[in-house]
């Protein structure tokens, strides 16, 4: 495995490094460039798709980003007793290339690393707490749960190998019309079995027990979607690989990420909400007829509208979410796909925990676990229970024990009230609630993610999200879908759904 690994990874890197250049990316061009783009909404994926479209197309093409919120999206700060805290996407995996490949290029830095510990809550006590010797805490898991969790951790890397071949075909330039071709070519029939399954199911039929699933594994999956393991078995193995270690933030705020890329492919944010995207037919010079799309928009100075050669849709096109009209189009394209969001309220609570609440009898200067998970059980209210750290670490910061204030963040499926705010503090003077639809219901079978393809040069981002929602996955998305458009631009079909990359690039080369 490990002879496996190591060529993957290095070539990946290799080439990660030539990212500012076309290099292999891109054939010859057949057709003059588009000069306007449209990308609609300024989150990781806008802000990514903006900044891989500027490389693709070069400097001078027109990128419009239409953003009715701030540049982040679900990436997002508080201010909570003067410092900032996130309250959206946190967590970044030290396998996830273009994130690190963005922190380097923008200038950026890790968040200075805050030891922790965690524990796992079953609403009655701590059932499991993590000791300050690695040693320790793999007996404990032996001993109570034989090799579930090596096991675990095999198969999640196993998964994860496989799926870091994208980088390696997005490096020489390969694309991949939908989501499933996509899956399918990192890891064959096996990877679309594993998003027709749930997570238990597949885990089960791996042969780990159900309570290693019920103590363990459920916790992982509430506290990264707020969800059990009936979720498809592909994300819960992407929500698994959130419980590795190595794990990191941008110093900052991560949010920080989504300002720089739009600041570095220069493209003009427009602050508006898309009200409509409406098919044109025009006659170029040539005498044929191209499409180009109209999009409407309203903002504080009133409607408006501009055509664009190409638009990237990088919001969800999902009831409650997307009021965006498809005008004009045949076959039709729809307002609002199949499936719904998924609601995680992030409570950022600035009190004293009442550890009592935790089943702890133990001396709050003593209590020093900084993540609460907690099982899957109907009486808990709350899914995880965190210790915050602030986006900038200060000089000499150390985690206040929780006989101390802190700023804590409780993810639940519905707001606190009043009464179990009391439970779980002795005290507090600040409360901030954000409400998110962060993520989708994930409820296999698998019955088709939405297209990256809504028409011919129109492409939606989102459809990534429904594999797996990540702010890693979708900067694997914004590079699909601009090598995606450059390639049906420039009428580059080889270049689109292909697999057996090394086959292919030793008859290339």
């Amino acid at each position: 495995m490990l002879q496996q690994k190591l060529p993957i990874r290095t070539l990946v890197f290799l080439g990660l490094c030539q990212f500012g250049q076309r290099g292999l990316a891109s054939a010859p061009e057949l057709r003059d460039q588009p000069k306007k783009i449209a990308i609609v909404g300024a989150g990781i994926g806008g802000t990514a798709a903006a900044y891989f479209l500027r490389q693709e197309f070069g400097a001078s093409v027109k990128i419009d980003i239409f953003e009715t919120g701030t540049v982040g999206g679900r990436l997002a700060t508080e201010n909570i007793a003067g410092a900032e805290y996130e309250t959206g996407g946190a967590i970044i995996h030290p396998l996830n290339l273009h994130m690190k490949h963005f922190v380097d290029k923008l200038g950026l830095n890790p968040r200075k690393d805050v030891p922790s510990k965690m524990a796992i809550f079953d609403g009655k006590e701590l059932m499991f707490e993590e000791s300050d010797w690695f040693i320790v805490n793999i007996l404990r898991l032996l001993w109570r749960y034989g090799f579930n969790f090596l096991r675990m951790y095999m198969w999640v890397e196993g998964i994860l190998d496989k799926f870091m071949r994208i980088y390696q075909y997005q490096q020489f330039g390969y694309a991949f019309s939908s989501v499933d071709r996509l899956l399918h070519a990192m890891g064959g029939d096996a990877f679309l079995t594993l998003a027709n399954q749930t997570l238990e199911e597949a885990m089960m039929g791996e042969g780990f027990s159900q309570s290693f699933l019920n103590d363990i594994v459920a916790p992982v999956t509430r506290v990264n979607y707020g969800q059990s393991v009936r979720i498809n078995g592909f994300v819960g193995a992407v929500s698994l690989a959130g419980a590795d270690s190595g794990l990191w933030a941008v110093d900052g705020g991560n949010k920080r990420v989504c300002s720089g890329l739009l600041y570095h492919s220069k493209a003009e944010l427009i602050q508006a909400r898309v009200t409509a995207i409406a098919i044109k037919h025009r006659s170029s010079k040539s005498g044929n007829s191209v499409n180009l799309y109209e999009v409407n928009y309203s903002s504080q100075s009133g409607s408006a509208h501009s055509l664009y050669d190409i638009v990237i849709v990088a919001t969800p096109l999902h009831q409650g979410l997307s009021d965006i009209a498809f005008v004009g189009f045949s076959p039709l394209v729809p307002s609002h796909f199949p499936g719904r969001y998924h609601q995680t309220v992030a409570t950022l609570v600035h009190g004293l925990l009442n550890v009592s609440y935790l089943g702890s009898g133990a001396d709050p200067a003593h209590f020093l676990y900084s993540d609460i998970l907690t099982t899957d059980h109907k009486w808990l209210d709350i899914q995880s229970l965190s210790s915050l750290d602030p986006v900038s670490i200060p000089p000499g910061y150390v985690r206040s024990p929780a006989s101390q204030p802190g700023v804590w963040k409780v993810f639940s499926p519905r707001p606190l009230t009043q009464e179990q705010l009391s439970a779980i503090f002795a005290s507090w003077d600040v409360v901030s609630e954000r409400r998110w639809l962060a993520y989708p219901a994930y409820s296999p079978p698998h019955r088709g993610t939405p297209p990256f393809e809504l028409h011919e040069h129109l492409y939606y981002l989102n459809a990534m999200e429904w594999a797996a929602s990540a702010m890693e996955m979708s900067a694997i998305s914004a590079r699909n879908l601009a090598l995606l458009a450059h390639h049906r631009w420039h009428g580059q079909a080889p270049k689109v759904d292909q697999e057996d990359l090394h086959t292919r690039l030793r008859g290339e080369l």
